[in-house]
């Protein structure tokens, strides 16, 4: 009998064919434990059934089998499988979820989830016991999206410890927490969170439509997922944000959008996204707001650098000299006197052997690989520069080029600056800044074009939503930030404090007085 045959059919009354039938269906796995028990007097006989690599063998032994063997000795006169069933239910077992299971199938997926299926002989329900376990990473920092001030808490790769993280974060009664299954194989657990009257009633149906279309054997990260529901397939930008941090994922509930969070990952999806939202860092939020909105158009300047200044470089030197001054345009000609290349060719040279460099430095193991890159970066510019292949002006370029990437906090957002940094180069040095020029209202075109579940990807410039602009190019602070933003929140709820006044300057104390007073004289 094959599993689709399993589907249809109910619990036996004869327990060893049920036993076979779900220890045929798991191959004869090592890890699988079938743990009778039996008593003469009441002839009762009954299978703690479970796979013994996915559950808590110490809630087993406490919760289950300790109690069920007791009470079996308590009840000497107990004999029918009904009664059994619904004495071990009530009375003995002790675990904080059970679940009465009728068809064979259901007892399959259970086991696969890490319960222990309880059977009894002649009874056709069987009790499917919560005792999930296993080993599972703890909560720590944050490794991609460090912060200076801020929690130091990270998602983890099990989907009821990050569910508790963020319900720590929002104690409020409208979150929303629906799960399903996805991947025919993996079955993989997926959550979508979300806050009721925040977010948007069209968007959380669009999330939900899409994940039910997957149709897949395997989902084994969140990445998957992202590429399956994305609006844009074909884009360098991403339309779905990723994060690892716990306090991102709540802020970005309460500002109206919807998290997706996948079992054996800790980057959780947040959608919809605009823009903007790839620029700006948790930190913004926990320092003052003039430091924030210094820092963000740092992140802003640093975006454009990281796309545009090798390309530009190239462009100026090779189609434009006569924008630079004059003693600039003697040294950097002197400096190209002995390169037998073009701008071009060395810009592709260092670029490519500064990502080549970044990519070891990721692979090598952690504690030699920060070594490797920037030594390597190093040695390898100084050799090139003396040996006449490259101009010491590239090598200032590209590295100045490849730190500014590393500004961005989004790493998806600075792998996308990465690849139109590529073609922003071969632009500039084909047409010029007319190149680069074209290229940048392509792409603006382009970003005009792209939606997010809906929102407009470069909300709030276009279009232009005035009241969304206290938290885009500039932070204000908390106190004038009354409203949600329009572009992601529901009209329903958009307001998030009080009055929104600048708080008003204390008035002097009883004892600050006598001091002013005192100092005067």
């Amino acid at each position: 009998m094959n599993a689709q045959q399993g589907a249809k059919l109910p619990i036996s009354e004869h327990l060893p064919s049920n036993v076979k039938w779900l220890y045929d269906e798991l191959g004869a796995s090592s890890d699988i434990v079938v743990r009778t028990f039996s008593d003469a007097n009441t002839g009762l006989d009954g299978v703690f059934f479970y796979i013994d690599s996915l559950v808590d063998q110490q809630t087993i032994n406490q919760m289950l089998i300790g109690p069920v063997l007791a009470e079996i000795g308590e009840n000497p006169n107990v004999k029918s499988s009904s009664e059994w069933m619904g004495l071990l239910k009530n009375k003995a077992l002790s675990v904080g979820r059970l679940k009465d299971i009728h068809r064979l199938d259901e007892a399959l997926a259970q086991l696969m989830e890490g319960n222990t299926i309880i059977m009894l002989q002649g009874s056709r329900t069987a009790m499917a016991a919560s005792t999930a376990g296993g080993e599972k990473r703890s909560v720590e920092e944050p490794s991609s999206q460090t912060v200076i001030r801020g929690p130091k808490e990270s998602f983890t790769e099990n989907i009821n410890t990050n569910m508790s993280l963020l319900r720590r974060r929002i104690k409020s009664p409208g979150l929303r927490v629906a799960y399903k299954q996805i991947g025919t194989q993996t079955k993989t657990h997926v959550a979508v969170v979300y806050l009721k009257d925040i977010a948007k009633d069209g968007v959380v149906r669009e999330v939900m439509e899409r994940l039910d279309r997957i149709d897949t054997d395997a989902i084994l990260e969140s990445g998957y997922i992202e590429e399956f529901i994305q609006d844009a397939a074909y884009t360098f930008f991403p339309t779905i944000q990723n994060t690892e941090r716990p306090d991102a994922v709540a802020g970005g509930i309460l500002e109206g959008q919807v998290a997706i969070i996948v079992d054996g990952t800790p980057f959780v999806l947040l959608a919809p996204v605009t823009f903007i939202r790839f620029l700006q860092s948790s930190e913004d939020y926990y320092q003052r707001y003039d430091i924030a909105t210094f820092l963000r158009l740092i992140r802003y300047v640093a975006f454009f650098v990281s796309m545009l200044l090798p390309s530009l470089y190239i462009a100026i030197t090779t189609f434009h000299q006569e924008m630079l001054p004059t003693p600039l345009l003697i040294s950097l000609a002197a400096q190209r006197e002995g390169v037998p290349f073009p701008a071009i060719i060395e810009a592709l040279v260092m670029e490519v052997t500064f990502e080549v460099l970044r990519e070891a430095g990721v692979r090598m193991p952690r504690v030699i690989g920060p070594a490797i890159s920037i030594v390597g970066a190093l040695v390898l510019g100084q050799a090139a520069v003396q040996a006449g292949l490259v101009s010491a002006a590239m090598v200032i370029v590209v590295s100045f080029t490849a730190i500014a990437n590393f500004v961005i906090p989004a790493i998806n957002m600075a792998n996308a600056a990465r690849l139109i940094r590529f073609i922003m180069m071969i632009l500039g040095a084909t047409l010029g800044l007319f190149g680069i020029m074209s290229g940048l209202m392509v792409l603006l075109i382009h970003m005009s074009s792209l939606r997010s579940f809906g929102v407009p990807y470069t909300a709030p410039f276009a279009p232009f939503i005035w009241s969304n602009w206290k938290d885009v190019l500039v932070r204000l602070p908390h106190w004038a930030m009354k409203k949600r933003p329009t572009a992601v929140s529901s009209m329903r709820n958009l307001t998030r404090q009080g009055s929104g006044q600048m708080p008003e300057k204390p008035k002097k104390s009883g004892h600050e007085r006598d001091t002013t007073k005192q100092s005067d004289e």
